[in-house]
């Protein structure tokens, strides 16, 4: 089974592409959501991060994301202690995930902090989601909550994108222009050997 890893920075498109990926019948683990399940269900997670944030960080059983991305992305050290924490952990779900796939060709795990998490030792093969700048903020200030204040000060704790262009194996364009199913359809067929 080839294990791919999908990254790009915020508003890129990894979604979409992921979610293009589902429709062929592709096993997608979505790294994000994992974590965010883990920040509440794990107790140890949990605690670890209530000792470095604080009690207020959670409402009753909820993460308070907002209150946490206030925190982490305006500090470097504590996103990286956080991310210390969390990553580790969907690390080994995710492994524990791949043993019960294995009659896939592939699957396919999304993950924005792919190459800064260290997870991309993980993986055979890499797929950066690429998008220019403008059209990725346009796209995440659409979202709630959003500003563009916000969506640079995420980038600024991202990866550049044109060092994740440059550490993967494949480079799926998604800039509103470019047609991104044929591109999703190429790969599909070359790592099912369908070529």
């Amino acid at each position: 089974m080839i294990k791919v890893g999908v990254t790009g920075g915020i508003g890129s498109g990894k979604s979409l592409v992921c979610q293009i990926f589902l429709r062929l019948g592709v096993l997608v683990y979505h790294s994000d959501i994992v974590a965010r399940e883990l920040m509440e269900t794990d107790p140890a997670i949990r605690a670890s991060l209530i000792r470095l944030m604080g009690e207020e960080i959670f409402t009753g059983q909820t993460l308070n994301r907002s209150v946490v991305s206030a925190m982490i992305f305006s500090n470097r050290s504590l996103l990286e202690k956080v991310n210390g924490i969390i990553h580790p952990r969907v690390a080994e779900h995710f492994i524990a995930w791949c043993k019960v796939q294995i009659k896939q060709a592939y699957v396919i795990q999304e993950s924005a902090l792919l190459f800064e998490s260290k997870a991309y030792v993980m993986f055979d093969k890499y797929i950066t989601v690429s998008a220019p700048e403008e059209v990725r903020i346009k796209r995440v200030v659409a979202r709630k909550d959003m500003t563009v204040e916000k969506v640079r000060l995420i980038m600024e704790n991202q990866l550049p994108e044109r060092e994740k262009i440059v550490r993967s194996h494949h480079v799926i364009v998604n800039d509103d222009v470019t047609l991104v199913l044929p591109q999703v359809l190429k790969l599909h067929r070359e790592f099912t050997g369908k070529n």
